[in-house]
């Protein structure tokens, strides 16, 4: 079996990605902080575990590795915002360093998965494409693209390098998020029957499901790689571009019962549609549209199989985790707690 190291392994897009490549007859190595717990991955003789932090890895974790798959960050702007340094720490140069690990090791291909967000937001009527200039606006963005430069530089005749733009992704995944533009719209409006959305919903987005994404991820494992070798593909698909004024109205239509959409602020101009017929022309294709991703959610709230957390929100689980850090800190003498040594 061919084995992918896949960092970042026990997050929002890790955890639907390794059940992925495990039907598709990979074994996994999952190398993660877990700052979201352990116990979400595939139980399988194919799966090996590792907890470790990417600004630490080792040339150990690159044995036997013929495929990265980089996923592991500090994920969405407010996060990177508030824990810059170490946003530029580990989503720049900690994925530039798993990169020439793995080039040294003599790994096959790597791939970084980034984010449309580096485009930022450009002028009315652009539809973004691979050569369009990028306008990174938020230390998240920016450490993206670092990234990219970084990691895409690194590709040769016997390492090939892909860089995936992602668009803003939705749906289930075993690690929750409901910090995202479709999955928080879902759930506010099935707790409380209001939709908020700020003026005047003429705004573009891209969205991707997450199972889609991580299909792309695991497509690039076996692209030609004369066609896709140190190149950059936007994931996502035309279907998936939305105004968020209609895209209220599909959430608000799919969730069960009366929902309002109500509007507030002053008119957002910041808008972006990106172009994905790069990926498309290689056989690629998104399976899933919003109607889906509410769906399935939906299904699962109705069922009390999921709710909103502070662990759902990712930003709000890493202050909590800070304040842990700072009271065990405070507390903890001769090597423990309530047990000491």
């Amino acid at each position: 079996m061919e084995r992918v190291l896949v960092t970042g392994a026990g997050g929002y897009i890790g955890t639907v990605l390794v059940p992925i490549l495990l039907e598709q007859g990979y074994s996994v190595r999952a190398l993660d902080r877990f700052f979201f717990g352990q116990g979400l991955l595939p139980q399988s003789d194919h799966v090996e575990t590792i907890q470790e932090d990417i600004r630490h890895i080792k040339m150990e974790h690159m044995k036997d590795v013929d495929y990265v798959i980089d996923l592991a960050a500090l994920s969405n702007d407010p996060s990177g915002e508030l824990f810059q340094d170490a946003t530029r720490a580990i989503n720049h140069i900690g994925r530039v360093k798993v990169a020439a690990l793995a080039k040294e090791a003599g790994v096959k291909r790597y791939i970084l998965p980034s984010s449309c967000s580096i485009y930022g937001f450009q002028e009315e009527g652009v539809i973004a494409d691979e050569k369009s200039p990028t306008n990174p606006l938020t230390t998240y963005s920016k450490a993206n693209e670092m990234a990219e430069e970084g990691t895409l530089a690194l590709a040769d005749d016997v390492f090939c390098v892909v860089a995936l733009r992602q668009a803003t992704v939705y749906g289930f995944s075993p690690r929750m998020r409901f910090d995202l533009a479709i999955n928080g719209m879902t759930f506010g409006a099935w707790k409380t029957g209001k939709l908020p959305l700020m003026r005047d919903g003429s705004q573009w987005r891209p969205m991707i499901h997450v199972q889609d994404t991580a299909r792309a991820q695991a497509f690039m494992l076996k692209a030609p790689a004369d066609k896709v070798n140190g190149q950059i593909f936007n994931v996502g698909s035309e279907r998936n571009n939305y105004q968020l004024g209609p895209l209220a109205e599909i959430v608000a239509k799919t969730v069960p019962g009366d929902v309002e959409i109500e509007w507030y602020g002053d008119p957002d101009h910041r808008s972006y549609r990106v172009n994905f017929d790069k990926i498309v022309a290689l056989g690629y294709a998104a399976k899933y549209g919003a109607e889906d991703g509410v769906a399935e959610l939906i299904e699962k709230l109705e069922a009390g199989t999921l709710d909103k957390t502070t662990k759902t929100i990712t930003l709000d689980w890493y202050r909590e985790l800070v304040k842990f850090q700072e009271i065990i800190h405070q507390t903890e003498m001769h090597g423990g707690l309530i047990d000491i040594s």
